[in-house]
């Protein structure tokens, strides 16, 4: 397992499509590869069982929500999203407004569809470094349609609240 993600710097002539991101991204699928507004991929493992596990609880609970409240679609960590930047990410678990959902073609939403969540989520597992995960959520943070983010930090027993145009709210568990 990585202990960090690995960046690799593409020169502009090596850049792929989007077609091309989502083919490799699917040929490579025990890789967990995003790529950042700088056109670099970040190329990560999956995380461990107990983050794993950890995290299908909070996307079962965001899911029960999300279905209940009915405005409103949720999304686990294997989606993928590209942002106005080009960023590719993928948030650990994630919401989306039906109307911003539904203004999307059946072709957008069924590759890394092109919108940021207006709710993402970010679980820290032991190998994630925080400044990497600060600076996801700070380009989560300037995308249009976006309103809430969570940085939650096991280890550490905090809880970073993002949102846009906002100073970050840090919560540590007393």
């Amino acid at each position: 397992m990585l202990d960090y993600p690995i960046i690799l710097q593409m020169p502009p002539d090596l850049q792929m499509t989007d077609e091309q991101f989502f083919k490799f991204c699917q040929i490579n699928g025990d890789l967990h590869i995003e790529t950042n507004k700088f056109g670099e991929l970040l190329i990560m493992s999956p995380t461990g069982s107990e983050t794993g596990n950890r995290n299908l609880g909070i996307a079962a609970k965001l899911y029960f929500w999300s279905e209940q409240d009915g405005t409103g679609i949720a999304f686990s960590s294997s989606t993928g999203f590209t942002l106005s930047t080009g960023a590719k990410k993928s948030p650990d678990a994630s919401w989306i407004k039906l109307e911003r959902w539904n203004s999307l073609s059946q072709e957008q939403k069924e590759k890394f569809a092109p919108i940021c969540p207006d709710f993402v989520l970010e679980l820290m597992s032991p190998s994630d470094n925080l400044k990497t995960l600060q600076a996801k959520m700070e380009e989560y943070m300037e995308e249009p349609g976006v309103k809430l983010g969570w940085l939650i930090d096991r280890k550490q027993q905090k809880v970073y609240i993002y949102r846009p145009n906002l100073s970050t709210v840090k919560f540590r568990k007393s």
